[in-house]
């Protein structure tokens, strides 16, 4: 992740939510991968982002996404599942179960997508201690954190920067100010701190920043650039056509133009090499 992050051009990772996902992320050509912890509440629990999702199923799934992919993983942490000793149990279970990086977020409880209203934020001093307390946890200085601030919809752009600034003193690897409103506020927070570290775009479709390509946001400053409910997204739209579809004709006839049949999706996941490897031990 370090070695992507020296580049001149910001690193673009979309956002997946299983090993499948992550797989196909990877075959496309990516070079790195945001789990997103939104779109494991949608896909796992079916369930909107609202702090409802464990620190061990994250785990679990981030587990399971480095074993199938080789590709440096973004973990959404959430909060850190509690408070500063919470935030350090949970850095040692990411980053056993393969984080590049870990986002840790100065959200008040119950937390919520960054885009949703109704958001809170605990003091300063509080995310302060709690990305110390993540720093001292990491067992490798590769794996990197990245503290991101919800402060702008509750305090302001000022307030929000202010924050941002504590949180560099801290050590921290990267920063992500959410739901920046627009162009100009996006500016703000490149010319404050592209400079010095890696500033993370968070873009979010119909959310409240402005959707922008990759190429353009490096060109204002960020360094890494994520789609993280997307991919979510398109797959429910997919599963609302495919249902509808078989509810009203009983057959898959309709869709079949826009599905992988049985062997195509066993050539994806790999199962002719898995049963060639199996062979080796019979």
């Amino acid at each position: 992740m370090k070695e992507l992050l020296q580049r001149p051009q910001p690193l673009l990772a979309p956002g997946v939510y299983d090993a499948l996902s992550a797989l196909a992320a990877q075959q496309a050509g990516f070079e790195a991968l945001y789990l997103s912890g939104a779109s494991i509440a949608y896909t796992r629990l079916g369930r909107s982002d609202v702090g409802l999702t464990t620190a061990s199923e994250v785990a679990n799934t981030l587990a399971n996404i480095t074993d199938r992919v080789s590709l440096p993983v973004i973990v959404d942490a959430d909060t850190g599942f509690g408070n500063a000793l919470n935030v350090q149990r949970t850095v040692r279970d990411f980053e056993r179960a393969g984080a590049a990086m870990i986002q840790l977020e100065d959200q008040g409880f119950p937390k919520r997508c960054g885009h949703l209203d109704g958001k809170t934020v605990v003091a300063t001093g509080e995310m302060v201690g709690k990305l110390k307390a993540a720093l001292d946890a990491r067992r490798s200085a590769s794996t990197l954190v990245l503290a991101r601030t919800d402060a702008l919809a509750i305090e302001g752009l000022d307030a929000a920067l202010e924050r941002a600034e504590r949180y560099l003193e801290c050590g921290v690897d990267a920063l992500f100010i959410e739901a920046l409103r627009s162009p100009e506020q996006m500016q703000a927070a490149c010319a404050r701190f592209a400079s010095r570290v890696p500033l993370l775009a968070n873009m979010v479709e119909g959310g409240k920043t402005p959707i922008l390509s990759a190429a353009e946001l490096g060109r204002i400053g960020f360094r890494i650039v994520i789609f993280p409910g997307g991919t979510a997204r398109a797959v429910a739209h997919t599963l609302q056509r495919y249902y509808g579809t078989l509810k009203k004709d009983g057959t898959t006839a309709a869709m079949r133009g826009e599905m992988l049949d049985f062997d195509g999706l066993n050539e994806v996941i790999g199962t002719p090499g898995l049963l060639a490897a199996g062979k080796r031990y019979e």
